[in-house]
């Protein structure tokens, strides 16, 4: 036997051997070979490499790292003739293709990537981003830009870089502002040049290497990262906007597409999934909002607009109706809607269940929270206090400026002042009953009493408060979108604490949103704009990041398994942008091992 036949055989056994013992493949009854092999580069094993493999139609994708041997091993194949890339920044990708069970193991080598440019490109769109944010002078105006035009998707990722005249900015800045993002006067007009002077190339690439080599660029993963598998599914067409997600008790994940009016539902187990179309109920384009300027872009096909979703106690889905002003109920079994339209307010966003069963939820246009009970089908609408008697007049008259604006008569707002609508965004109930919500352009978040309905606002140290978790106790986690900070206010003491988001640290971060697991009070934070996912430990102040495998991954809510595992959805606006073209779900399981010594599905 030669010797590169023996080396061939003594790392397929250690392979087998690791993932036996690391609980990834069954000793026996295996019915498939996992695909294994080592990544290096010319001076040996390369560690953190993301190792992708993904086929079928549409696409799944399973990724896992390379561990400080370089060996890796990719538990299951999600398809015949599957395709595999591998993938570490400071090195060029390497893709084979049509991949089958039983071909490894694999020796992958590497060719570091020596083009400036090309190494630039590869970094995340907010390491690219701060190179823009630095041209804004002004610390206000600078939060209001990162807050305002990072709404539906990244900023710094490679299509937001393309250079673009004048008349090009102003088309864009026109649709932003329809779909409720606007700029004062002044910072709008200078738009087109802070992206021209930020994004050239002659400075720019200089500026985010700074001499520095790939390896030096991004640092490998953790040893404890590279122990995670990533799982991404594709749903939906180019045109869809896979907004939020929740997963069932039934163990199947649901996801809302935004624009284009429908439910998905996925069997992970299967890799079926089926979709269920919102009915139009007469409703034109962009819903209450189709007048002249509806806010959709043009590919959508929205009169909707399926927002956020829970799961009820009796185990129906809900779905705030933010485009159609309904909520939605979506019976799982039956696989039928029953709606029910506001009584006020308009743009139905976050919701939650409180103990009762009943739906609270925020109204994010009109500065109302909303309470509907579902046993007898009866709302109840709470206005929010304006902070100005300006803000108060316009907020009340808003039905009128909705009735003329169904009409093709409403004035068109180009810019503004980004802190005039209060917005209240995320909600969360607390464990003693009470509600919580915040304000995300009035910088604050308030406390409703359940029974009185009275409410408390409270100004946050920090800008931005988006959406909020409770953990077991008394502590409310709040994400700070537009300065990348993390924060827990807690109820009894009424006093907060900060941490800055890693990825923050290195560029510019927006984290949309995070979650809580109750069963060990982690947080799991959204790296918006830096495609990762972020768990942090209250026990230890210790953050985790988790690099994600598809670039321009816009993640927003966050769920959990039975297992544990993460799942979000990829919901970037335009969905051209994400790599592939295509939206995505994924589930990250940070612990494999012990999900197998758990046992099942997650069901």
């Amino acid at each position: 036997m030669s010797t590169r036949e023996s080396t061939r055989r003594w790392l397929r056994n250690a392979i087998t051997a690791s993932a036996i013992i690391a609980g990834l493949w069954p000793a026996g009854g295996a019915t498939a070979e996992p695909l294994s092999g080592v990544v290096q580069d010319a001076k040996g094993p390369l560690p953190g490499a993301m190792i992708t493999v993904q086929g079928g139609d549409p696409i799944h994708a399973v990724t896992v790292f390379s561990d400080e041997q370089g060996g890796f091993v990719v538990p299951s194949l999600p398809a015949t003739d599957s395709h595999l890339r591998v993938r570490r920044i400071g090195w060029k990708d390497l893709r084979l293709e049509a991949l089958a069970a039983g071909s490894g193991p694999l020796e992958l080598t590497l060719e570091r990537e020596t083009d400036p440019q090309a190494l630039a490109e590869q970094l995340p769109a907010h390491r690219w981003f701060e190179l823009l944010t630095r041209e804004i002078e002004d610390d206000k105006q600078r939060e209001q830009f990162v807050r305002q035009c990072t709404y539906c998707h990244q900023q710094g990722n490679r299509a937001t870089r393309v250079p673009r005249e004048d008349w090009q900015w102003d088309k864009i800045l026109s649709l932003m502002a329809r779909m409720g993002a606007v700029l004062p006067a002044d910072l709008r007009a200078r738009v087109p040049e802070l992206f021209r002077r930020a994004y050239d190339l002659d400075t720019a690439v200089p500026a985010l290497l700074q001499g520095r080599a790939g390896d030096e660029l991004v640092a490998a993963p953790s040893p404890e990262v590279r122990t995670a598998v990533i799982e991404e599914w594709e749903l939906g067409v180019r045109s869809s906007m896979q907004h939020d997600l929740v997963f069932h008790p039934d163990g199947r994940a649901y996801s809302v597409d935004m624009t284009q009016d429908q439910l998905y539902r996925l069997d992970p187990e299967t890799g079926v999934s089926e979709s269920f179309p919102l009915p139009a109920q007469g409703l034109p384009l962009g819903g209450v909002f189709g007048g002249r300027d509806q806010p959709l872009p043009p590919t959508a096909n929205s009169r909707q607009g399926p927002h956020s979703l829970q799961v009820g106690p009796d185990g129906a889905v809900w779905v705030t109706l933010a485009l159609g002003n309904q909520l939605g109920r979506f019976d799982p079994v039956a696989g039928t809607w029953t709606t029910y339209p506001l009584e006020e307010g308009y743009y139905p966003h976050t919701l939650r269940f409180d103990g009762q069963g009943r739906i609270w939820f925020t109204i994010a246009g009109s500065n109302h929270v909303g309470r509907f009970d579902p046993e007898t089908s009866r709302f109840e609408t709470l206005r929010l206090p304006a902070r100005t008697w300006t803000q108060a007049i316009v907020l009340r008259f808003l039905p009128a400026l909705m009735w003329l604006a169904e009409r093709g008569d409403g004035a068109r707002m180009e810019s503004g002042d980004p802190d005039f609508m209060p917005v209240p965004y995320g909600i969360d109930v607390a464990p003693d009953g009470a509600i919580w919500f915040s304000q995300l352009n009035q910088h604050r978040i308030g406390r409703i009493d359940p029974e009185s309905l009275d409410v408390e606002l409270l100004d946050t140290p920090f800008p931005a408060p988006r959406r909020l978790r409770f953990d077991s106790s008394h502590g409310l986690w709040i994400p700070s979108f537009s300065s990348g900070k993390l924060s827990r206010f807690d109820v009894r003491t009424r006093e907060f604490r900060e941490w800055t988001l890693p990825t923050a640290t290195e560029g510019v971060e927006t984290p949309y949103a995070l979650h809580v697991d109750r069963r060990t009070d982690q947080v799991w934070v959204c790296g918006t704009n830096s495609d990762t996912l972020m768990r942090f430990d209250p026990a230890t102040e210790r953050f985790t990041v988790f690099p994600l495998p598809t670039r321009v991954t816009y993640t927003r809510e966050i769920d959990f398994d039975e297992q544990g595992r993460v799942w979000t959805s990829n919901s970037n606006l335009p969905t051209w942008q994400v790599e592939g073209g295509f939206p995505r779900v994924l589930r990250l399981d940070p612990s494999p091992a012990k999900a197998e010594v758990a046992g099942g599905s997650g069901r």
